[in-house]
Parts: structure tokens; C-alpha cells; sequence
């Protein structure tokens, strides 16, 4: 009835004379009246539909109604987040095992040509060079099964996530507007909101979220594999032992990432304090949803990589290393070129 009663006032003012037109029609330009007609429609579809629905009478409609619009939207998008997932499992199936094979011929064929090209210097110097170059042609292979496989990993992180935020930002921005007065949220409560209109007195609800969107965070921790936990202890060590030489550590994307959400989660708990109960039960419910996906998803890795270990048992690999001489000043050249 709103959005009808501002189209048919929008629609008598256009015959008024210019004179005749209140002020704040003259300032609303054409882009922002869409903008409003389009949040309105989506409030009015929102409230249509919670009257559509078979709800039962001992449910409240409205949290409901939220709680089903949260659910269907976070299903219609989980073929991008499986789609990331598919070639996160390709990097880790296909591209790392042949990296891996690769390392001791590359680092044998590096070692070959330092010979060839008659490098000399200190133990540590050869070294450092040896390290370098064989990551150089690794990275270089690295990408090429990257392009091969079709599963860069900076499109496999980015888009599933960023492919939640319109809807994110859109369903926060209408649940927001239906909280405002006069609002039939006012009229239902839910757990422990007292309205849908107001914030939660109990701070429930954003504690919820909190937890939540922590143990989404730290879920990666909690299926690591025994291979993987020793990776992350030797770059630990690794990084620890070059801050203790005065050296600057390798930047690692993933802990700051983590490290960044871990903050997210506090904010979310603050924001969530002072929003609406609307808002506040659609980001719990998104946030649980996320969480029981990620479950999933990771639980059927861990089955994956039980199948893999089965059929394909580790094979070590010795990493040749270029010779190692008690004199300060070591020659790679051949005996012919030295001659």
C-alpha cells in the first residue's frame, strides 16, 4: 500500500505546475526515486510473500519468512561456492603432487647448469643462488599448471565471496527498511528479541553470530592432516628463525586473511548490538548456513584424501643440495674447465 500510495503522489505531481511542486520532488533526482522504488518493491515483495506462505500459526511469520528468504538465496548461490571449491581440490590433486616431482630434477638440473656455467662463490652464496633459481623455474611451472588445470587460485578465493555481497548488502539494506516505524515487526518477537524492530537486550544473538563466524574461521584448522600441520610448523619455524637473524619473513596470504576475519567476527558481534533484531537473525542465519557448508565441504576432503593416501602412498623424495666443501671459496666448474 505505501509503494502505491508514493507511485500515485510521484504520478500527480508530474501534471503540477513547476511552481506548484513541494521542494523535496524538485531535489529527488530520477536515479535515486529508482533506487527507493526498487528497495520498496523489495519490502513489499517480502511482506506478499510472508503472507503467501503456508506458515504454520505457531510460527512467527515474519522470522520465518526471513529465515526461508536467507536459506533459499545462500542455496541459489552455493554452485559458485562448490565451483571454487572444485578447482581448490584441482590445485591440490593435480598441480601440488606434480610440483612436488618436479622439485629434485629441477633441483638437480639447476645444479647442472651452475656446474656448466662455472658459478663460484661462498658456500652460502651458492646456496641462496641455487634456492632461488630452482623456485624460479617451480613458480614459472607452477602457473603453467595453473592455466593447464584452469584453477588459479586468486579467481577461487575471490569470487565465491565476493559473489555473497549484493545479496548481503541488499538483504541487510531491506530488512533495515521494514524495521523502521511504522513496521509490523514491531508486533513479533523471536528467541530473545523482544521485536523485530530493536536490537537484542539479551546480546544473544550477536554472541551467536560471533562464534559462529569464528569457528567458520578456525574450521580449516580442525581438519588438517598430518602432512599439512608439519608444512605449517616448518614455515612457523622457518620465519621464526629469519626474524631471529634480523631478516624479514615471508609474507603468508593465509594467516593474514584468517587474521583479518578473526577481527571481522569481534566487529560483527559490536554492529550486530546496535542493528535491528531483523537484521541481527539474517546474518545468524547466513552465518550458520556458511558454517554447515564449510563442515560439509571439508568433511568430504578429509574422505577425499583418506581415498588418496589409500591408492597413492607417499614416496620420499631426497632434494639434492649443491655441495658442501670446508673451504669459504667453492667451485662448481667441471674438472675440464678448471683445466
Amino acid at each position: 500500500m505505501l509503494a502505491l500510495r508514493t507511485v500515485q503522489l510521484r504520478r500527480s505531481l508530474v501534471h503540477l505546475p513547476p511552481h506548484l511542486i513541494p521542494r523535496y520532488a524538485k531535489s529527488c533526482s530520477p536515479q535515486q526515486a529508482q533506487r527507493r522504488y526498487f528497495v520498496q518493491g523489495l519490502c513489499d515483495g517480502f511482506l506478499d510473500l510472508t503472507m503467501a506462505l503456508p506458515i504454520p500459526p505457531s510460527l512467527p511469520p515474519y522470522s520465518t519468512t526471513i529465515i526461508f528468504v536467507t536459506l533459499a538465496a545462500r542455496f541459489a548461490l552455493l554452485p559458485v561456492s562448490i565451483w571454487g571449491k572444485n578447482r581448490a581440490r584441482r590445485i591440490e590433486d593435480l598441480v601440488l603432487p606434480e610440483i612436488e616431482k618436479l622439485k629434485p630434477i629441477v633441483s638437480k638440473r639447476v645444479l647442472e647448469d651452475m656446474k656448466k656455467e662455472g658459478i663460484r662463490g661462498e658456500k652460502k652464496f651458492l646456496q641462496e643462488f641455487h634456492a632461488k633459481r630452482s623456485i624460479e623455474l617451480l613458480t614459472a611451472r607452477r602457473k603453467e599448471l595453473f592455466k593447464v588445470h584452469k584453477c588459479r587460485p586468486l579467481p577461487s578465493i575471490i569470487i565465491p565471496p565476493l559473489s555473497q555481497l549484493p545479496l548481503f548488502v541488499i538483504g541487510t539494506i531491506v530488512f533495515g527498511r521494514l524495521s523502521l516505524d511504522p513496521t509490523p515487526f514491531d508486533s513479533e518477537s523471536f528467541l530473545t528479541l523482544t521485536t523485530l524492530a530493536h536490537p537484542d537486550p539479551t546480546m544473544t544473538l550477536p554472541i551467536l553470530l560471533g562464534v559462529i563466524t569464528m569457528a567458520n574461521v578456525e574450521s580449516s584448522n580442525w581438519v588438517m592432516n598430518a602432512a599439512e600441520r608439519e608444512r605449517s610448523r616448518q614455515i612457523e619455524e622457518k620465519n621464526a628463525k629469519i626474524r631471529a637473524e634480523g631478516g624479514r619473513p615471508n609474507i603468508e596470504p593465509k594467516k593474514l586473511i584468517k587474521s583479518g576475519l578473526r577481527l571481522l567476527s569481534i566487529g560483527r558481534i559490536l554492529i550486530a548490538a546496535i542493528t535491528p533484531g531483523s537484521i541481527a537473525l539474517y546474518w545468524v542465519t547466513s552465518a550458520a548456513f556458511g558454517l554447515l557448508q564449510t563442515w560439509v565441504m571439508d568433511w568430504q576432503d578429509i574422505r577425499r584424501r583418506r581415498r588418496n593416501a589409500m591408492n597413492n602412498p607417499p614416496m620420499t623424495l631426497a632434494t639434492p643440495t649443491p655441495p658442501i666443501t670446508k673451504r669459504k671459496v667453492v667451485s662448481l666448474q667441471s674438472p675440464k674447465a678448471q683445466r
